[in-house]
C-alpha cells in the first residue's frame, strides 16, 4: 500500500532518532518516526548525559524531567593495582548551568518519548527500512510493517538507525575504521557499597608486562547501590569466534551469551575496592568496540546521525551525546528547508559542521580508550572538552567571522557555542534572569550589547528582525551597566547587565551585537553591530 507523504521520514528511535523528531515536530514540520524493535529496550546502554545535552534540552523545554530522573556524577574514584590514586573531581566553571549526570538509555528514550507525544506523534514500532532511492525532488521509501510494505513518499530521510544502518548501506556511504581486540561483558546490578554518592568507579589491574588483564568500571545509576557495571570477558564468554554481522562492524551488544551474576561477582571479587556482593541483575550482555567514521553525513536528500555515521569506544561518554547534537544540528537546517526559507547551503553545512567533530570524537574516545588510567591529571579545559561545551564551527560555511580590523574582545566567536550568565534584570521580572532563560524555545537569537545610545545601528537590525517570517529571529539589547534605555517604547526587549556578567563571559568593551543559532552556537559577532553584518548572516542561512 502506499501512504500519505511526509516532510521528513526518521528511521531509528533512540536517542538520536528521537531528539530529530522532537526537533522537527516543535517547529511544526510533518515527521514519521519508525523503528524496527517492538518495544523500547529495557537496557542501560548509553549512561552518561553531558552538560551540553542538558542545555539542549534545556532549549526544549524537557530538562525538568531529566534532572527529576538522573544521578548526579561528581567525580571519579580510581584503583591501579589495588592501591587507591587521586580520584577526579568533575567540577565545571560556576558559569556552567548544569554538571554531569547518569541517565540509563530506557529512561532517556521514555523522557524523549513521553515529550514527542505532545506534538500528536509516535514511535511506529516493528517497522524497518526495506529501500529507498531519491530524485529532484524527493525520496521514495519502501517500509514493511505489521500490516505488511507501505510505499511511502518524503521529502527528506534522516538515518539515526544505529552502527549497521540501512540507510547508511543504501546510500552507499564509506564507514571506515577498526575494531579492538578486547570484549567487555555488561551488568546492571545493585551492590551494597559504602562509596561516596555520585562517583563513577574505575580499577584496573595490570600483568607483569605492564598491560590491563583486569578492569572494572561502575558508574552509577538511579536507585540505592544500583550501578551499570562493565568488565573484561572471561574466555568461557568470549564471543571472539562469532562473526561480525553481515556488514561486517563488530560494534554493540552481543545478544548469543550474557553474564550471570557469578560472573560479575567473580570480577567484584577480585577488583572491588571494598568486599561487595552484587544482587538483583536487571540486564547483562557481552559487548564489542569499533571506532568507524562515515565519508560524509548527507548525500542529497539523505542524512545520517549518531550511531549511522560515527561508532567509537563509549570512554567519556561521547556517543549518544555527540549524536544528539547531530540531530539538533540537522533538525533547525531541515525546519528551514521544509519552510521554504533555507539557503541552499544551509543543509549543506550539516556535514560541514558535524562530520569534523565526529573525526575528532572518535580520534580521542581512541585514544582516550588506550590509556590505562583516565583520571587524577585532568585540566578544567579537558572537562569542559569531555563535557561537549567546546564544541565549535569556527570553519563553516554558514557563521560570519569579522572582518580584517573590526575590534574584537576575548569572548565566543562566530561558531562557539553562547556561553550562559547571569543577572540579566528586565523592567517586569522581579528577580534577575540567566541568558539562556532567554534563549529557550527560541529560534535565531540576537543580542544587542549597548550602552543605549543604539540610534545609529538599533534601528537597522530591528528592520531586518522583522523582515523575517514570526518566530524566525527574536531581539534582545543588553544594557551595559551604567547604560540607559531611551524612554518610551523600544524595538526589542531591554534586559540591564546587572551584574556585568554578560560582558565577562562574551568579552565585550563596546557595542556588539551577536546572533545566537537555534543550537545555542553563535553565528556570527558584529563589532560594530551594523545592520549590514546582519544581513550577511541571514544572507547564508535564509533564502
Amino acid at each position: 500500500m502506499s501512504g500519505a507523504a511526509v516532510d521528513v521520514l526518521v528511521v531509528g528511535a533512540g536517542p538520536v532518532g528521537l531528539t530529530a523528531a522532537v526537533e522537527l515536530r516543535r517547529r511544526g514540520v510533518s515527521c514519521r518516526l519508525v523503528d524496527r524493535l517492538p518495544e523500547r529496550l529495557p537496557y542501560a546502554k548509553a549512561v552518561g548525559i553531558q552538560p551540553r545535552t542538558l542545555e539542549l534540552w534545556d532549549r526544549m523545554g524537557l530538562v525538568s524531567a531529566a534532572l527529576d530522573a538522573a544521578v548526579p556524577l561528581r567525580g571519579q574514584l580510581v584503583w591501579v593495582d589495588g592501591e587507591e590514586r587521586e580520584p577526579l573531581r568533575m567540577a565545571l566553571p560556576p558559569e556552567v548551568p548544569y554538571g554531569f549526570a547518569a541517565l540509563p538509555q530506557y529512561e532517556t528514550e521514555r523522557i524523549l518519548e513521553a515529550f514527542l507525544a505532545r506534538f500528536d506523534t509516535r514511535i511506529e514500532r516493528s517497522t524497518a527500512l526495506v529501500s529507498f532511492a531519491q530524485d529532484d525532488s524527493g525520496v521514495s521509501v519502501l517500509l514493511t510493517g505489521p500490516d505488511g510494505e507501505e510505499e511511502l513518499r518524503t521529502r527528506y530521510l534522516v538515518g539515526c538507525d544505529g552502527a549497521h544502518s540501512t540507510v547508511r548501506k543504501g546510500l552507499g556511504l564509506a564507514f571506515e575504521g577498526g575494531a579492538f581486540p578486547e570484549e567487555y561483558m555488561l551488568a546492571d546490578v545493585e551492590v551494597g557499597w559504602d562509596l561516596p554518592y555520585g562517583y563513577t568507579l574505575r580499577a584496573v589491574h595490570h600483568d607483569a608486562g605492564g598491560k590491563v588483564d583486569d578492569l572494572l568500571v561502575c558508574i552509577p545509576l538511579p536507585g540505592p547501590g544500583r550501578y551499570r557495571m562493565s568488565m573484561l570477558v572471561p574466555p568461557e564468554l568470549s564471543v571472539s569466534a562469532t562473526p561480525a554481522a553481515g556488514d561486517g562492524v563488530a560494534h554493540g551488544l552481543e545478544g548469543s551469551r550474557a553474564p550471570a551474576l557469578p560472573d560479575v561477582q567473580a570480577v567484584l571479587d577480585r577488583m572491588s575496592p571494598r568486599p561487595v556482593t552484587a544482587s538483583g541483575l536487571r540486564w547483562s550482555s557481552v559487548f564489542r568496540i569499533s571506532h568507524r567514521l562515515v565519508d560524509r553525513y548527507s548525500d542529497g536528500r539523505v542524512f545520517v546521525a549518531g550511531d549511522a555515521a560515527h561508532i567509537h569506544p563509549p570512554t567519556g561518554a561521547q556517543g549518544m551525546n555527540t549524536g544528539v547534537q547531530d540531530a539538533w544540528n540537522l533538525a533547525w537546517k531541515l525546519a528551514l528547508a521544509v519552510g521554504g526559507c533555507a539557503h541552499p547551503r544551509l543543509l549543506a553545512s550539516y556535514d560541514a559542521e558535524r562530520r569534523p567533530v565526529g573525526e575528532e570524537v572518535v580520534g580521542r574516545t581512541v585514544r582516550h580508550a588506550r590509556r590505562t588510567v583516565g583520571a587524577g591529571g585532568e585540566d578544567t579545559e579537558a572537562l569542559l572538552r569531555e563535557a561537549q561545551l567546546l564544541v565549535g564551527y569556527p570553519d563553516s560555511p554558514v557563521v560570519v567571522r569579522p572582518a580584517a580590523g573590526e575590534p574584537d574582545g576575548s569572548g565566543p566567536g562566530p561558531g562557539e557555542r553562547a556561553p550562559d550568565c547571569g543577572g540579566l534584570a528586565g523592567d517586569v521580572p522581579a528577580y534577575p534572569l540567566r541568558l539562556h532563560d532567554l534563549l529557550r524555545d527560541r529560534e535565531h537569537v540576537l543580542l544587542v550589547y549597548t550602552d543605549g545610545a543604539w540610534d545609529s545601528y538599533v534601528p537597522g537590525l530591528a528592520a531586518l528582525t522583522g523582515g523575517l517570517p514570526a518566530g524566525r529571529l527574536t531581539a534582545y539589547a543588553v544594557l551595559t551597566e551604567g547604560g540607559t534605555a531611551p524612554a518610551g517604547a523600544t524595538p526589542m526587549p531591554v534586559y540591564r547587565d546587572a551584574r556585568g556578567e554578560f560582558a565577562l563571559r562574551y568579552g565585550v568593551r563596546q557595542a556588539t551585537a551577536f546572533v545566537v543559532r537555534p543550537d545555542g552556537h553563535i553565528g556570527a559577532r558584529l563589532c560594530p553591530p551594523a545592520a549590514e553584518g546582519l544581513a550577511a548572516y541571514l544572507a547564508r542561512v535564509f533564502s
